[in-house]
Order: C-alpha cells, then sequence, then structure tokens
C-alpha cells in the first residue's frame, strides 16, 4: 500500500502538515479521488481541472486521478452536457464516465476530495479505519480565497452561472490542492 499521503493531516488553510517521503514520491504517484453526489457534474470538473493544472506545470507523471459519486443514479452516464459546455468555453475538456465510489478506493486512493459536506459525512461513515478517515479531505480546504465555505455548490437544479460560478469554485481549489502537494514533494515548508 501506498503510505505517501496516509497518514498526512491538513490544516485548515489547506497545507499538508506531514513531510512527504522522499521515497515514497520517487516511487509512487499521489492517488487521488475527486467525489461528488452523481459524479457528472463537480468530480469530473475536479478531475480533469487538476490533470489540466498539472499537465500546465508538467507534472502529471506524479499524479493518478479519478472521480466517484456516493449515489448510483447516473453510472455509466458522460458528465453533464451543461459543465462540459462552461468548461470547453475555457479550453477545458471533461471526459469520464460516472461510477459509484466503493468501499475498496478507500485503498486504492491517497486522498479522497469530496464536494460538499454531506458527500464529506457519507464517505466518513464509509470509512472503517482512521487511516481512511484520514485521507478525507473537502476540496474547498484549498480554496484561495479565506472563509469561502466548506461545500461545492451543486448547480444542477440551477441554471447556467451556478455552473460558472462551480467551475470558478473548483478550478482555484484543484490549483490549490496541486500547490500544495507540490510545496510538500518539493520539500518546501514555507
Amino acid at each position: 500500500m501506498n503510505g505517501l499521503l496516509l497518514m498526512c493531516r491538513i490544516s485548515n488553510c489547506g497545507r499538508i502538515e506531514n513531510r512527504i517521503t522522499l521515497e515514497a514520491a520517487l516511487l509512487d504517484k499521489v492517488r487521488i479521488c475527486f467525489v461528488c453526489l452523481g459524479n457528472i457534474v463537480r468530480s469530473p470538473l475536479a478531475e480533469n481541472l487538476f490533470r489540466y493544472h498539472a499537465e500546465e506545470r508538467r507534472v502529471s507523471h506524479k499524479y493518478q486521478i479519478d472521480s466517484a459519486g456516493t449515489s448510483n443514479w447516473h453510472i455509466g452516464e458522460p458528465p453533464d452536457p451543461r459543465m462540459s459546455r462552461v468548461a470547453a468555453k475555457r479550453d477545458v475538456n471533461i471526459d469520464g464516465t460516472a461510477r459509484q465510489f466503493k468501499i475498496s478506493d478507500f485503498i486504492r486512493f491517497d486522498l479522497i476530495i469530496p464536494m460538499d459536506n454531506n458527500n464529506y459525512d457519507t464517505l466518513m461513515a464509509l470509512a472503517q479505519t482512521p487511516e481512511a478517515r484520514n485521507k478525507i479531505h473537502l476540496l474547498r480546504e484549498f480554496d484561495p480565497i479565506p472563509d469561502s465555505g466548506s461545500s461545492v455548490p451543486d448547480p444542477y437544479y440551477g441554471g447556467i452561472l451556478g455552473f460558472e460560478e462551480v467551475f470558478d469554485i473548483i478550478d482555484r481549489s484543484t490549483l490549490g490542492l496541486l500547490e500544495s502537494l507540490e510545496t510538500r514533494m518539493n520539500g518546501d515548508d514555507n
């Protein structure tokens, strides 16, 4: 099992506090799963935006990224076309097929990043060990805008402006997560 981030703690400002071991950083990819309710709007966007930011910084080889939903409502479906259109306007492609989060994902991933408090609570209830619970962190812990809230709102039942707002939140928060991880892997604790 990859011990890279297994026991990390993340402070309120989104900084990973425990040093990532050089050995683990050299041998393994950081495995991250973004989670929302249906895996068709927020979590596939987070997956693809994190990948986009990592590719832009030429560090994508360090990460294995996936997404899932806590519900089974949309298994097998593509991402929501409204979110896909908003992302495409900003030159970001969203792809993937919705799947449901599995208990085995606690072993498969180093970090599990839910979009909101409800999905956080669901994942915490599913986590069977302290190690599994330590992997769960809300995406907005990495939002660089202070006091911006803990949840990424779900735009599913709203208009296009909600999708644009969610894009902005997830864009800056996934970038904040990437920057936090890169800082820790590079040994810069400041």
